[in-house]
């Protein structure tokens, strides 16, 4: 029998599935507009709507249009502000998977107060002035709870420096439950020169410190008053501390010999409040 040759057939290579494989999909990044903010959640934004700030637009998730949110479309639509449903992919790109709650307004950015609108809001009010200085607060979430309870003792203004603190951001906001709509805050250059300039307007300045003088249950707070906050890390810094009158210690048993800056804040401010309401 006759062998047969074999013929060296070239195999093609197979190919691959040339179809493309979809990307995965990147965290949905906040959308910025220098000219707005955005607030997130139904407080926040029911607050906003009560205060009288400019809104230029309400979003609703899809699906949400009950209960509270009722009540935030019908206070909208009295404003005449454009309310919009929309899926929560959308709601999540608008600010970055924030906890909206099903609900995002964009407002005019948040402004700055004067130290004069503090003031005026003293005299308003027929009080003598009550304003918190803190110095380098950079937690939005400390700085919001700050404003939150300043908010509820009825303090008129809070001061913050420019630089290495937080300012008025969207945590900031949502942190504060919608307080940031009522105390005005003001941003300064230089806090120590901004207390010398106070301190002239007859303002007195009381700080926190381990070796404080006195306990400040014994404070006496019917001055015009400014309460220095120190920071997270460090406390009150060297220059702010030598401008204030009087340094108050919190008395503590524990081994932790510090607070964190928006509780030893409350505590100051209901201990001010206590005082100028007569208070037991």
């Amino acid at each position: 029998m006759k062998k047969k040759e074999r013929t060296n057939v070239k195999k093609e290579k197979p190919q691959l599935n040339q179809r493309k494989r979809p990307r995965p999909q990147q965290p949905a990044e906040p959308v910025n507009d220098p000219q707005s903010e955005f607030v997130t959640g139904k407080n926040p934004v029911i607050e906003s709507l009560k205060s009288g700030r400019e809104i230029h637009k309400v979003w609703i998730g899809e699906g949400s249009q009950r209960g509270q949110m009722t009540s935030i479309i019908q206070s909208a639509k009295e404003k005449n502000i454009l309310v919009q449903t929309a899926p929560k992919k959308k709601l999540d790109q608008l600010v970055g998977h924030q906890n909206h709650q099903g609900v995002v307004a964009s407002i005019a950015a948040y402004r700055y107060a004067e130290i004069d609108d503090l003031f005026g809001k003293a005299k308003e009010k027929g009080e003598e002035p009550f304003f918190l200085i803190l110095d380098e607060i950079e937690d939005p979430h400390n700085l919001g709870s700050i404003m939150r309870t300043a908010d509820a003792v009825g303090a008129h203004g809070i001061i913050i420096p420019k630089r290495r603190a937080v300012g008025l951001t969207q945590t900031v906001a949502k942190s504060s439950t919608g307080a940031i709509e009522y105390i005005p805050v003001v941003r300064v250059t230089n806090i120590p020169r901004t207390m010398d300039d106070l301190k002239k307007r007859g303002l007195w300045f009381a700080g926190t410190d381990a070796k404080g003088e006195q306990d400040y249950h014994q404070g006496s707070f019917d001055m015009p008053l400014g309460l220095v906050i120190g920071s997270e890390g460090k406390g009150i810094s060297r220059l702010v501390k030598e401008k204030c009158d009087f340094l108050l210690q919190i008395p503590m048993v524990g081994h932790v010999t510090s607070l964190n800056a928006s509780v030893a804040a409350s505590l100051l401010m209901y201990e001010v409040f206590r005082k100028r309401k007569g208070l037991n």
